[in-house]
Order: structure tokens, then sequence, then C-alpha cells
């Protein structure tokens, strides 16, 4: 049993919101109560204590989309690489990198990502993964990464046609086996969902594939109407909308993510919420790419599950939550907008995707509730309580504050000090990894 205390409680339960001087026990992979710090330690005086110093005590933070195939280009710069629009930016950089990654690279990359994730308080992963140099087992090697490292993952591997039909059939296999591989183990921290590519990428023989090889096990995650190819492709190839197609192909449902989602219509969306189809924002990314703004207030109005992620162009949660924020402001020329919408998404719709998946509820703390706790070094100088917590996140607080992160009832990182990982030999072998990778990209 352990006890997190001494600190100022954000618990995102609407019972018990907010301690000032609050803690929380934990006993094995769950939490057992919350209260003040003084009443849990004379109620469990042989658990350990976890002193928050003052700091805030709080849910850990669920990344509902990522790519942990992307980590060893941070600092890259490819010879010739100069994109004026989507496509380039896919075809010239990212493309490029995972016809390149090894099975190595991508266990290397998980190690990295998720060591970050860990030091910015995310205990849960959503990862879309793509390494078309090597993708059988590639899934596995991001698995075993996460089981090492402490965390929660839910992993699918990339389906496309860029790269040829046996390639396609390959990712389709990966797919599969790791479901397969899923649905015996029945791991709790360890989930599994059917990737795609962009549409454009995709024709409707290979959904027919995934559909077969999926067999309604699990829902699809899937980037959709990211930039314009994808209306232009399915309004030119099949005389439809995006949306319209993945209806058509049977792609919909309750436990499906779309990724991105910015350049799709009002009848679309009709059709994502009347299906139970989820949504996932990543701001950061879609103005990197400059691809547009998504019309998050339109899909959340119309009764959308929109989630945040970060499409791995950050691992820092508060980060990508703050650029919501401001673009959808941008975008609607209103400062007065957003603000529940894009704190919604973070702290209750990110945990409504997770829960379509991990059995304990995750992103709140109380009893029953999966045992994932983080403490943010966060020393306020204006009030601070339930009612206002999110403008302090907002405008006070960054992943990097976060000195203690735990996960299914076990410390990951105290003071922030990494327990059990050593992150030097790590980051070692990840160097080495990536000056071979950077060698062949340029080569």
């Amino acid at each position: 049993m352990i006890i997190i205390g001494n600190g100022r409680l954000i618990t995102r339960n609407a019972a018990e919101p907010y301690y000032e001087n609050g803690a929380v026990v934990t006993e094995n992979e769950l939490i057992k109560e919350t209260g003040t710090t003084a009443e849990m330690r004379l109620k469990y005086p042989d658990a350990e204590f976890v002193d928050a110093k003052g700091g805030v005590i709080m849910p850990a933070f669920i990344n509902a989309h990522t790519h942990i195939y992307s980590a060893l280009a941070r600092g890259l710069s490819i010879a010739g690489y100069n994109p004026t629009n989507f496509y380039e930016v896919l075809d010239g950089m990212w493309w490029k990198i995972d016809r390149s990654l090894t099975l190595e690279d991508t266990r290397r990359s998980a190690y990295t990502t998720i060591i970050d994730c860990i030091k910015t308080g995310c205990t849960t992963i959503f990862d879309h993964h793509a390494s078309f140099c090597q993708i059988e087992g590639s899934l596995f090697a991001i698995a075993d990464a996460a089981k090492a490292l402490g965390i929660r993952a839910c992993l699918c591997y990339e389906v496309s046609e860029r790269d040829g039909e046996k390639k396609c059939d390959e990712s389709i296999e990966e797919n599969k086996s790791f479901i397969d591989h899923c649905e015996r183990e029945n791991d709790s921290m360890l989930k599994a969902m059917f990737g795609g590519h962009a549409l454009f990428t995709i024709g409707d023989k290979t959904f027919e594939k995934c559909v077969k090889a999926n067999g309604g096990r699990t829902g699809f995650h899937i980037h959709v109407c990211e930039g314009m190819n994808d209306v232009y492709d399915t309004a030119y190839n099949y005389g439809t909308r995006s949306v319209n197609r993945l209806l058509n192909n049977g792609i919909l449902g309750p436990k499906t993510m779309l990724g991105h989602c910015i350049h799709v219509n009002p009848a679309e969306m009709d059709i994502i919420r009347e299906t139970g189809t989820m949504v996932c924002n990543n701001p950061e990314s879609n103005m990197g790419n400059a691809v547009g703004c998504a019309p998050v207030l339109q899909m959340i109005k119309k009764g959308i599950t929109v989630g945040l992620g970060t499409d791995s162009y950050t691992f820092d949660m508060l980060e990508s939550l703050k650029v919501a924020l401001i673009i959808q402001r941008h975008n609607a020329c209103m400062p007065n907008v957003a603000w529940c919408e894009v704190t919604d998404m973070l702290f209750k719709n990110n945990r409504k995707i997770a829960a379509k998946y991990f059995d304990a509820p995750l992103g709140i703390l109380k009893p029953g509730a999966a045992a994932d706790v983080i403490v943010m070094d966060y020393k306020c100088f204006t009030p601070f309580s339930d009612a206002n917590i999110d403008g302090h996140m907002i405008f006070g607080m960054t992943g990097r504050q976060c000195e203690t992160t735990m996960c299914n009832g076990k410390l990951l990182m105290k003071d922030r000090q990494l327990i059990g990982i050593d992150e030097e030999a790590m980051n070692a072998r990840t160097m080495e990894a990536s000056k071979k990778l950077w060698s062949r990209l340029n080569g």
C-alpha cells in the first residue's frame, strides 16, 4: 500500500473533487481511497508514504494518438527535404523514415518515447505505428518496451498500399497477430486496435481484407481528412466523401477512432455521431503540417467524443492542451470560446476513449480506479482549487513539472528520478541506432 499525500489533490471526481492538503491511497493496481493527508496517514499507518511536498497530486495523462516510430527524427535534417504541401511532408520525411526503420530502431523509439511519457506524467498511450522496412514483430517490440517500463499501451499498425500489396498484406497480418496476442494474454495493460493510414493510401479491397482480419474484435484507428488528399481522392475515385466511404466499408463504430478529421463536413459529422465513432484532435501537428484547424467545436456540439492527442509532435499533454485552446480561438476569431471543450477533451473525453479498451477507470482518482497518479511540482501564488485548476494548468503548468509518476500502482519516477530504468544506457543505445538510421536516410 502506498499513500501519495501532502499536496493539493485534484481527483477529477465530482463527488470529492479537491482536497487542500490531500492524499490518495493505492493498493496493488487500484486506488483504495482519497481524503486529507492527516486522515489517510492515520487510517493506514503502515503504508509507504510519498511526500508531494506541497505540489499538485492529480490523475496521470492519457495520449489518445501518437506515433512512436517518429522518435528518432528529433533534430534530423534530410537532404533535399523542403515540403510545400502535406503530401511532400509525408513522402519526404515520415514515409522515408519508416521505410528505413529496423526492428531495433522501432524498439529504441519505443523506449525513448515511453521514458519521455513517464517524465511528463503520461501513463497511457494509443500508438499508431509504421515501420515498412521491418513490419513483422514491430508491435510486439513496442509492447515489450511498454511492459518493461510499466505504462499502458493500445497499439496498432498503419495499413497502407503506399509500398505495394506485399507490404500492405504484411501490415494487415501484423495487426491480426497482435490482436490475437492481446486476446490470448488478456493483459490489462496492453490492448490492440486495427490501424490504417489515410484513405488516399487504402483501396476498398484493402479495407475488405482489414475488416475480415479484424473480425469485429476491436476498433479501427485511422487517419481521416488530415489533408485534402483524402477528400479529393475519395471524391474522384469513389464518388463520395471520406466518412461515407468508411461507413460503406464497415470501419466506423463505437470502438473506432478517427485521427484529425480536419476537413469533414456537417453531414460526415452526423455519421460519426450516429455510429458512436470517436475522434482525436492533434492541434500542434495540424499547425506544423499546415493542414488546417479541425472543427472541434462543431463536432463536440454535435455530441461526438473528441479526444486529444499529440501525433508525436510532443509528448507533453499540457503543451498540446494549450495549443488546442489557442488554435480554436484563433480560428473562430473569438477570445471567449473553446475553454470547456478543450479541457473536456483531455480530462473527460480521453478518459471515455480509454474506457473503451481498458477495464479500470483511468484519468480519475476514486476508489476502484486505476492507480495512475502524478505529482506536479507547481507552487501557486494565486488562489487554487478545483474551480480554477484548468486555468492553472493552461497558464502555469508544463509536463516537465512532473516529478513523480505512478502507473498501475507502481512508482515509475519519484522526485524526478526514474525507478528501475537506466536512462543513460538506454539513451546510448538509442544514439547508436539513430546515427545509423540518419546515415541510411542521407546515404
